[in-house]
């Protein structure tokens, strides 16, 4: 009995031993598993672009990053950016602000709305657009008359890519406000501050991270939009094609070394995102332990 006793323990701790060998196992083939697919879907076709962008020579690579509709692309997509992502910053800094900490009919269903565009395919949106823009839309005719072109032209461009990148600032600064409380800032008022002191001084210092983390995100989904601004822009060459249009059009005419070459700029884009937003949370990470 004695005997048996002992042994006990032992089997006891080689049984957990084994559980825990199985499950190193089941992690490492897990991560095996994420690692391949990544490599599968992500890592090889981007490397790919960056082997044939740069396969044609360094001279083919620069004719096309001097090109005219090269840089045309270039400049309507900055343009539509620097538009877009300033309005959608006030809009979404203005949605949170009056949906945080507030109770009120018809709250949840507004955040849907800002939703919306998450879930809506981009090429609706686009021919929602112009259904209501559109010389036979809702619109059309009085646009006409005033002579104001919104579809096919750069107003449209822009609308298209506000609505597809309308909810990233307001969904990542809401959470922040949430957390944050209003506490500071009833504290704020109280000691005198106007609403804009307060906001200045205590309410954008507790989320700066989280509206530069949508601002990064908004940022890189209005310059790699394709399916809205597709619809409206009517894919002009030179007049009403972005990057994201450059490089299907010239994939479809068979100038592979443009359309990787113009991929490529996009490629390096993204990773620039991808820091950005790597150095961000972990900033944001060291800050929030050392409070």
């Amino acid at each position: 009995m004695a005997d048996s006793s002992l042994n006990q323990p032992v089997a006891t701790a080689g049984a957990k031993s084994q559980r825990a060998s199985r499950f190193q196992w089941g992690k490492w083939l897990l991560v095996t598993f994420v690692f391949g697919y990544l490599a599968l879907i992500l890592l090889v076709p981007a490397l790919n672009v960056f082997i044939q962008a740069f396969k044609a020579g360094l001279p083919s690579l620069l004719d096309t990053l001097t090109s005219k509709f090269f840089l045309n692309a270039v400049k309507l997509t900055v343009i539509a950016t620097a538009i877009t992502v300033p309005l959608n910053t006030v809009f979404g800094l203005c949605a949170a602000l009056s949906l945080a900490n507030k109770n009120f009919p018809g709250r949840s269903l507004l955040i849907s709305i800002i939703d919306l565009p998450f879930s809506i395919s981009p090429v609706v949106a686009g021919l929602m657009l112009v259904l209501l823009f559109g010389n036979r839309g809702w619109f059309g005719p009085l646009l006409d008359a005033s002579g104001i072109k919104i579809i096919f032209a750069l107003p449209g461009i822009v609308m298209a890519t506000i609505f597809v990148t309308m909810p990233f600032i307001a969904r990542e600064v809401l959470p922040a406000l949430e957390d944050a409380g209003t506490e500071q800032e009833e504290a704020a008022a109280t000691l005198g501050a106007t609403p804009w002191q307060t906001f200045w001084r205590v309410t954008l210092p507790s989320i700066k991270w989280s509206l530069l983390y949508g601002l990064i995100l908004c940022n890189a989904r209005a310059m790699g939009e394709f399916g809205a601004v597709a619809v409206v822009s009517g894919n002009i060459v030179g007049k009403t094609q972005t990057l994201p249009l450059f490089i299907e059009e010239a994939h479809i005419q068979y100038n592979t070394q443009a359309a990787y070459t113009a991929a490529l700029l996009l490629s390096c884009l993204a990773v620039v995102t991808l820091v950005l937003k790597y150095f961000l949370e972990r900033t944001a990470g060291i800050q929030h332990r050392g409070h």
